[in-house]
């Protein structure tokens, strides 16, 4: 974007910024050049229901889906990617519906579309079940600029998903209902190294092991079209004369439209040995679209190829369309734009009555040859009067993360975007429309900003001593408790004292924060994530509270834990940074609070006997408990059992642990050392404690 003042850049300085991002194959051999024309239609594949549904502003619901894939068969498609079932409940119910009740033509075979991940298809089979005949769709991205932007994996990586994948699909449809056939693509192929592609596809098909009557399907996607129609026919070609099992290979090319050659691509590609294309329903699909289907069939009908596709009603065709996406279909669209037929120069008027006088009088024979028409409009149901003479004066379609930063200043963690997405898709779809800005913040707000259903904290105080000291005011239902305890840093105290005070043991596993707005009214965003404690992470990183000096808790790296414990996310603003923090920590206690059906707190007696425990761990005895708090040990014993649900050494432990933990991340002291500092002074003991905690020895805590 240009900056205020910033001097506009001439044509040929912005087309210094680009070049080239396709590659051509290791041999170019052109055979395609030698044909002049498509000589039989190629297998057909709608993919309207999942591509062309998915990019979509309001994504069509369940009977508007029913309705469509009715109009597809109706068509003559007998094949139709029906949906990505594990991406929404509306797709996967969607596919179940198809099966459940039956409107599956035996001659028609459906598609579903799955990533080379492990859950998504495993939830794939489960919607295809029962199905008479489907095929599965996997892929994954192999270009160099999705290799290295976004997946940061070599290419040998790339190529076990994809086998790894391949391989899961062949093991889980011998043991699923249904007559399967297997789709592969390497998404992005239009930007990957040919030869790469190749391997990973040959990979693949060494997964699967095609023959002649069990044939698998290699799909070639121009992903991002980036590059003239001849270079995508000689990808094509290579791919044809290279693939292993090539008998037993239905070769099909996806071309998108972006350098608005999607048609091209789509002709030049079965010239050169592709036997199928997948594509739309007048090109709909993701930014410049998907290939028209309708106008690559009536391309070859003009060229007397029958296409197999029914388009003899192409206005019926098209108001189903524009009912079902809430697209409109341009006026000079192929075929079925208003305009397409109609001239209002006036020489082209002249022209197209003469024709149409020579055709009467059988002069063409049984030809069509009318000037300025390539094809009768009658044969695809339009009206000369209406749709070819006309007279006039001349006569004669963002992320949700990034509508919250664009629009809001939130800038929300890697580990949290994941659960927000959902969230704003799941209210999207269930109201099957699109979401404005200000209704995503809305939603945003009321799960991550305002939950206060359990308590709220007007008021902190801290003091320096030992750590930090954090004095906390609870409220609930209009009634105030103060509760102290001792952390790390401020936002350690505050959750010491939540903790202490509902009885809740959890991990403040990630924290972030950041500037929402600049000068003297500037406010700043802070982000916490917290996790039950079950275990401790498989993979730690550490990230820093405000004010603490100390890493907190340990958490993988996509937020989950090895108990995959779910997490609680909360979101605080304000000015003073210490207060957005703890209100974040609020609302991420609240909501897991409430997920826990945690709505008291503890007596205030036992809050204070743990917060004294705490403030002592490494000395504190019974005898000393009883002293300060005037009570029997016997009593006490009884006391904390009952209250706090443990005994009194159990408590002892799980604050040493605790500190034990906090230094094997902070510090560099040997275990000895740390043992000794927590209060076992012998290290054994400590080493046998701290495993049978976790599960691990206290230098693979380290280590991790």
């Amino acid at each position: 974007m240009r900056t205020s003042g910033e001097k506009k850049k001439t044509a040929a300085e912005i087309s210094q910024k680009y070049g080239k991002t396709y590659h051509m194959p290791p041999e170019v051999t052109y055979d395609w050049v030698k044909k002049d024309c498509l000589e039989k239609a190629p297998i057909w594949c709608s993919v309207d229901l999942r591509d062309g549904n998915q990019a979509l502003i309001d994504p069509m619901g369940l009977e508007e889906k029913l309705e469509f894939f009715q109009l597809l068969v109706r068509i003559g498609f007998k094949e139709i990617e029906v949906g990505f079932p594990a991406s929404s409940d509306t797709e996967y119910h969607f596919i179940r519906a198809l099966i459940e009740r039956n409107m599956i033509p035996e001659d028609v075979t459906i598609q579903v579309l799955t990533q080379a991940r492990e859950h998504i298809i495993r939830k794939t089979f489960d919607a295809v079940k029962g199905a008479p005949h489907a095929v599965i769709h996997l892929y994954n991205s192999t270009s160099v600029e999705q290799r290295e932007q976004v997946f940061k994996k070599d290419k040998e990586a790339i190529k076990k998903l994809a086998v790894d994948g391949a391989d899961l699909l062949k093991r889980l449809a011998e043991r699923t209902e249904g007559n399967f056939t297997f789709e592969y693509s390497p998404e992005s192929f239009s930007q990957t190294e040919v030869d790469y592609a190749l391997e990973v596809c040959n990979a693949v098909l060494d997964v699967w092991h095609p023959d002649p009557s069990h044939k698998a399907i290699i799909n070639l996607p121009t992903t991002v079209q980036v590059a003239m129609p001849h270079v995508f026919a000689c990808q094509v070609e290579y791919m044809h004369k290279h693939l292993k099992y090539r008998d037993s290979v239905v070769l099909s090319v996806h071309p998108h439209n972006d350098r608005g050659c999607g048609i091209s691509d789509a002709e030049f590609g079965v010239l050169a040995g592709a036997d199928r294309v997948e594509g739309t329903l007048f090109g709909n699909g993701e930014r410049t679209g998907n290939v028209d289907i309708v106008t690559l069939a009536l391309n070859m009908m003009c060229h007397g190829v029958d296409s197999g596709l029914d388009f003899s009603d192409i206005m019926s065709i098209r108001e189903a369309y524009e009912r079902f996406t809430g697209l409109k279909v341009h006026e000079r669209t192929p075929y079925a734009g208003d305009l397409v037929f109609t001239a209002f120069s006036g020489s082209h008027q002249d022209a197209i009555s003469k024709g149409m006088a020579w055709m009467k009088e059988g002069k063409s024979g049984k030809r069509w040859d009318v000037p300025y028409l390539p094809i009768d409009p009658y044969d695809v149901g339009r009206e000369y009067e209406s749709d070819v003479i006309r007279i006039n004066s001349v006569s004669g379609k963002g992320g949700v993360a990034f509508v919250l930063k664009e629009q809001f200043g939130f800038s929300l963690p890697a580990a949290m975007k994941e659960e927000v997405g959902y969230l704003i898709k799941g209210v999207s779809d269930r109201r099957h429309q699109e979401l404005l800005p200000a209704e995503i913040y809305a939603i945003f707000e009321e799960n991550y900003i305002k939950p206060r259903n359990i308590f709220q904290i007007p008021e902190c105080h801290f003091r320096q001593e030992r750590g930090i000291q954090a004095e906390v005011t609870l409220e609930q239902k209009g009634v105030k408790r103060v509760i102290r305890a001792q952390g790390n840093g401020r936002l350690d105290a505050v959750s010491n004292c939540l903790k202490i005070y509902f009885g809740i043991n959890y991990e403040l596993s990630v924290y972030e924060e950041h500037a929402i707005s600049r000068g003297s009214s500037s406010k700043a965003a802070a982000y916490v994530g917290v996790k039950c404690v079950n275990g401790l992470s498989d993979t730690a990183q550490e990230r820093p509270a405000p004010g603490s000096g100390s890493a907190l808790a340990p958490v993988s790296a996509d937020g989950k834990g090895r108990d995959e414990s779910r997490f609680f996310w909360g979101v605080g603003v304000d000015e003073d940074i210490i207060k957005a923090s703890i209100a974040a920590l609020a609302s991420a206690v609240n909501k897991l609070a409430s997920e826990q059906h945690i709505t008291q707190g503890r007596e205030e007696r036992i809050v204070e006997i743990i917060s004294f425990i705490q403030n002592d761990y490494k000395n504190v005895t019974l005898e000393m408990l009883s002293e300060a708090f005037h009570l029997s040990k016997p009593y006490l014993s009884k006391y904390i059992g009952e209250k706090a649900g443990i005994t009194f050494q159990e408590l002892v432990k799980e604050e040493r642990m605790k500190k034990a933990r906090a230094l094997l991340r902070q510090t560099n002291q040997t275990v000895e050392a740390i043992a000794a500092e927590v209060g076992y002074e012998n290290v054994e003991h400590f080493n046998r404690l701290f495993k049978k905690n976790y599960g691990i020895t206290p230098v693979q805590y380290r280590k991790q």
